[in-house]
C-alpha cells in the first residue's frame, strides 16, 4: 500500500435486492478483496435493474468529483433487464476498454460463460466507472484482474502522472 487512499464507491444492480428480497453478497465480496488495497468504500448503493436510476447514480457519485472510482456490480449479462452497460455508456466521457477486455480474457481461462459478459468501462470527467459481474465469485476475480491497474488509472485521470510506460 502507497500513503494515498482512493475513495471508491460500489453500486449493485438488482431487482431482488433492491426490494431486500436477496443480500446482496457481491459487493461483500468486493470489499473483501479492498481491505488490503489502497482503496477504500466511501460509497454504497443498490438500485434495481433500471437504466435512468442507475445512470442518476452514477453521474451523481462521479459529478462530486470525490469518488475516484465506481465499481458496478451485476446487470451486464444478456438477460432482459441487464441494463448496466448500456447506463455506463450514456454517463461517461470516455472508454477505457481494457479493464473489460482483461476481465474477459481471463475469465474466460475459468469458463467460456464470461464471453456472455457486456461489461464496460469508462470515465466521466476525473472518476472511473467499471462494470463487474454479478455473482460474487466472478464479481471478485474481476475486480483482481484489474486491481493492479487501477491506481495508475486514477492518477492519471486526477493528472498525478502523466506517464505511462512503466517496467512490468
Amino acid at each position: 500500500m502507497t500513503d494515498t487512499t482512493y475513495k471508491l464507491a460500489i453500486l449493485t444492480v438488482s431487482d431482488k435486492g433492491s426490494r431486500g428480497e436477496r443480500t446482496d453478497t457481491s459487493s461483500e465480496a468486493m470489499r473483501e478483496l479492498l481491505v488490503q488495497t489502497d482503496f477504500s468504500v466511501y460509497a454504497y448503493d443498490i438500485v434495481p435493474d433500471e437504466m435512468e436510476l442507475i445512470a442518476n447514480r452514477l453521474k451523481n457519485w462521479a459529478d462530486r468529483d470525490v469518488i475516484d472510482v465506481i465499481l458496478t456490480t451485476g446487470g451486464t449479462g444478456l438477460g432482459p433487464r441487464d441494463v448496466t452497460p448500456e447506463a455506463t455508456l450514456s454517463v461517461i466521457d470516455k472508454l477505457t476498454p481494457g479493464f473489460a477486455e482483461a476481465m474477459r480474457m481471463e475469465s474466460m481461462k475459468i469458463t467460456s460463460r464470461a464471453m456472455l459478459s457486456r461489461a464496460v468501462a469508462g470515465a466521466r470527467k476525473n472518476c472511473l466507472i467499471i462494470n463487474l459481474p454479478g455473482s460474487p465469485k466472478a464479481a471478485r476475480e474481476c475486480l483482481g484482474i484489474i486491481l493492479p491497474a487501477l491506481s495508475h488509472a486514477v492518477d492519471i485521470l486526477r493528472s498525478h502522472s502523466a506517464e505511462c510506460a512503466v517496467n512490468d
